[in-house]
């Protein structure tokens, strides 16, 4: 079994076998979806430790690029604790680099709670069903989704939000956090080229950030199959 098996383990139910699947190269898109989605979540010791092998996947898939390599130095070469509480003041205090993709998208807004539903139905309709308590447009939920479970909805989600992944790649990249290497590997197994400029990004999509500010109930933090889903 080779490092991109065991990274990414069985197709999951809904997944298209390669010749059926529109991508051009789905292995490299699912190795480096499944990595990235490992790198933007909660930096932790297993994922310290985990990042030979991550780099490993990467490299033997065709997609290590230099800055992903930056990154990968940039976790290892600083203590854990400086790591994580960069991650909490970037990710998880400031709205500037969201990874809720909706939140680009629609702001908090009623009209969020429309397409946080429908990235649930999406789950659902693969015998997902998130639970936790992040959103469903959680992007490390949405890769893991694209990598394991259906590239072929996954990527209808992820071109969707493109917008939002742009807009997340440039606001990191503005604030010199090497994160956003992360974003643009994960663009390069969507079509098209990345934008140079938020501004462009609106233009082309029409949108920014709304800021009506409503309550959202939280969805998920990772999939679990609806069969094993304790049901009361």
């Amino acid at each position: 079994m080779s490092l991109l098996e065991k990274l990414l383990g069985k197709p999951g139910k809904g997944t298209m076998a390669p010749e059926r699947y529109a991508d051009r190269n789905p292995r490299r898109s699912a190795v480096v979806r499944q990595v990235a989605s490992l790198l933007l979540q909660y930096p932790e010791e297993d994922l310290i430790a985990s990042l030979p092998v991550l780099r490993s996947a990467l490299e033997e898939s065709g997609a290590l690029e230099p800055g992903v390599q930056e990154l990968f130095g940039w976790l290892a070469a600083r203590p854990l604790p400086g790591v994580q509480s960069v991650y909490v003041q970037e990710f998880d205090l400031s709205k500037r680099h969201s990874l809720h993709l909706t939140y680009w998208t629609d702001g908090d807004t009623r009209r969020r709670g429309e397409a946080l539903a429908a990235f649930k139905e999406v789950y659902r309709e693969h015998g997902m069903l998130p639970e936790g308590t992040e959103l469903p447009d959680y992007l490390p939920l949405v890769l893991e989704f694209a990598a394991k479970v259906s590239p072929e909805d996954g990527y209808e989600l992820l071109q969707r939000y493109r917008p939002s992944l742009e807009l997340l790649r440039l606001a990191l990249r503005d604030a010199g956090l090497p994160y956003h290497h992360v974003l643009a590997l994960v663009c390069t197994t969507l079509p098209g080229v990345s934008p140079e400029d938020a501004q462009t990004v609106m233009r082309t999509a029409g949108y920014g950030p709304p800021t009506e500010t409503v309550g959202l109930e939280p969805y998920s933090s990772r999939l679990l199959p609806l069969s094993e889903r304790n049901r009361t």
